[in-house]
């Protein structure tokens, strides 16, 4: 790292350093959040939740053998979420927000053909007996892994890695597909299923990544229509100690010690002809797109002032068809495999502030580069209230393929209501 990234740490840890020391004082307990009741009993309401996540992001990165140093201001997320339990039985969800506002996304005017604020999810629920629930809509219920259905509001790191989110611009929105969805749980045993429907517009398309020879493209629905339309996703996950609550799709990273937490899990994703390549004779194949992980997740609370181990280990396999790779060339999303694993240790604290100190790391398996490439990350975080309101600070190292690692040191800023 060159002497600027050295600088911009030592100026991160006497910022952080700085505002603990003046944090004397315990914060107001945020209690239950802005819940409005629709009636004296109130089994009737709404609640409303917003958030905004800034990150400073500095990169050190070598390019043509020269380092460069760069840092860039970012809204990583700017979001509001409500959702109404109308009865028993009726739940409507609506969220909304936007994602990695930098200076080069903003507009004079704030009026960019690019779209900043777009629909997240839009569905609503029906519940059929105590163990079955339906819904439909743009929706979260997710497939694959518990990463996969992974809340943004209290991750154990800084941040979900990409390849976690498998789907994103392949087949849906920004993670979100439009379709229908079952959930519940029978004794200890949580699940969720979903058909949904294939997107059109695939970042491949919308970037023009052609199908070539022994290597798929993500534009089977572009190309097969109706025969590339139906994506079938499911996840399940057997909680041993305390049990989750599944009345919204988000996975929490960790309970800061609330939750005694043992979950095994298993999920899947599959598009029949989700994909194109071509064969030797320069003729359209289509391949069958096929995601599955096993995964575990642990909280362990230590101590009785809110201590807590917390560890979360996933294997995923991917095959997107032939070769593939994302528009771009990602090493993110690829045919191919993904081992990660994480972990974090929250400190016990008298007082209203904690430190939770964690580590990860990825070992990714590409089949269109023939090798492997990892991802490392090392950081802490800083908790004034809880998720509510914390600061992240860490260190990214991502060493692909063919291609000169990446040394990153972002400061993350987090407050929601």
């Amino acid at each position: 790292m060159n002497k600027k990234l050295h600088l911009s740490i030592l100026v991160i840890a006497l910022f952080i350093g700085s505002l603990l020391n003046a944090q004397q004082e315990a914060p107001t307990e945020y209690g239950g959040g802005l819940k409005v009741n629709l009636n004296e009993k109130g089994d009737k309401y709404f609640r409303l939740i917003t958030w905004h996540q800034f990150w400073l992001d500095m990169k050190n990165q070598s390019v043509n053998g020269e380092d460069r140093f760069t840092a860039t201001p970012m809204l990583r997320r700017s979001r509001f979420l409500m959702f109404a339990q109308l009865t028993d039985r009726f739940l409507i969800m609506t969220h909304f927000g936007l994602n990695n506002l930098t200076p080069a996304g903003l507009d004079p005017t704030g009026q960019s053909s690019q779209a900043q604020l777009f629909m997240h999810d839009a569905w609503a629920e029906f519940k059929v007996t105590k163990n079955l629930y339906l819904g439909g809509g743009l929706h979260y219920w997710n497939g694959i892994s518990r990463f996969n259905n992974q809340s943004t509001l209290n991750f154990l790191s800084l941040d979900n890695p990409r390849f976690a989110w498998s789907t994103i611009g392949t087949t849906d929105q920004f993670a979100r597909h439009l379709g229908i969805y079952a959930k519940g749980k029978i004794g200890k045993l949580d699940y969720r299923v979903a058909w949904n429907g294939a997107m059109v517009n695939s970042i491949d398309a919308n970037n023009g990544l052609a199908p070539a020879v022994n290597k798929a493209s993500y534009v089977g629905r572009a190309t097969y229509g109706s025969e590339a339309a139906n994506i079938f996703a499911g996840y399940f996950n057997y909680q041993f100690f305390d049990q989750e609550s599944n009345k919204l799709p988000y996975f929490v990273g960790t309970y800061l010690g609330k939750k005694k937490i043992l979950n095994v899990g298993a999920g899947f994703y599959t598009h029949p002809k989700g994909s194109v390549s071509l064969n030797e004779n320069l003729d359209s194949i289509s391949n069958n797109v096929l995601l599955w992980a096993l995964d575990v997740f642990t909280e362990i609370p230590v101590g009785d002032n809110g201590g807590a181990v917390t560890g979360y280990a996933v294997f995923q396999t991917n095959d997107y068809g032939v070769n593939y790779q994302l528009a771009g060339g990602s090493q993110d999303v690829f045919t191919g495999s993904v081992l990660f694993v994480q972990g974090g240790y929250l400190f016990p604290s008298q007082s209203k502030v904690a430190w939770q100190p964690y580590a990860n790391f990825a070992a990714k398996s590409v089949t269109a580069l023939d090798g492997s490439a990892t991802d490392l990350g090392v950081g802490i975080n800083c908790l004034l209230t809880g998720h509510n309101a914390k600061l992240t600070l860490e260190y990214r190292n991502q060493a692909n393929i063919n291609v000169d690692a990446t040394d990153r040191i972002i400061l993350q800023a987090v407050i929601f209501l």
